[in-house]
């Protein structure tokens, strides 16, 4: 029992709530709700890829974090070969040029020493040549053939890196080519006709 000559205490004020987080309750789920929501669930009888993700079939694949492939070695044969064809259209063909115009101008110098001088340009001084005037012109047709091809030929060497090299290389002779072949051909006819006529 308690005595009655002392105060009777009041009771104890409820303490106030202490400070919550928003996942308790007033604001999170309801009482009684244990766990985490529920996740969705792929379809029954698919499964995620156990590696990651594949491309699909058919396209290819992504490079991201992948080393790079080197590509494989291409021949470089084809800047070779027009770097050939560039030379002998040019030099070859200037060569042969060379020879038969000196021919040629040996040949009608002596024909020009052994007529009277005329004012009209005889084409007939040419006959004891015509050989070499037909050898001339064939060299002069081949090679213009072949620098064709060469040139050609080293541009798309240069474009597809195949001999890029050696392609410029022929490129560059091929254009000089038709320069080197008339300039060898006009002094070596003149040279020829200053042996004919004994100038």
């Amino acid at each position: 029992m308690s005595d009655p000559s002392q105060p009777v205490a009041p009771p104890a004020a409820p303490a106030p709530p202490a400070w919550a987080p928003p996942g308790a309750a007033p604001f999170g789920p309801p009482p009684g709700y244990a766990g985490t929501p529920p996740q969705p669930q792929p379809p029954a009888g698919h499964a995620p890829p156990a590696a990651g993700y594949a491309p699909p079939t058919g396209y290819p694949a992504p490079s991201v974090g992948r080393p790079a492939v080197p590509s494989p070695r291409r021949s470089r044969a084809l800047g070779f070969v027009a770097l050939g064809l560039a030379l002998v259209a040019t030099v070859g063909a200037s060569l042969l040029g060379a020879v038969a115009a000196f021919r040629i101008g040996l040949g009608a110098g002596r024909e020009i020493t052994s007529r009277p001088f005329d004012a009209d340009f005889d084409w007939t001084i040419l006959t004891p040549v015509r050989d070499w005037v037909l050898t001339g012109e064939l060299t002069f047709w081949v090679a213009t053939a072949l620098g064709v091809w060469a040139l050609v030929q080293g541009i798309v060497a240069i474009v597809t890196r195949r001999g890029r090299g050696a392609g410029m290389a022929a490129v560059v002779i091929a254009a000089l080519g038709p320069a080197a072949f008339g300039v060898a051909v006009q002094v070596f006819l003149g040279a020829g006709l200053a042996a004919g006529t004994g100038l």
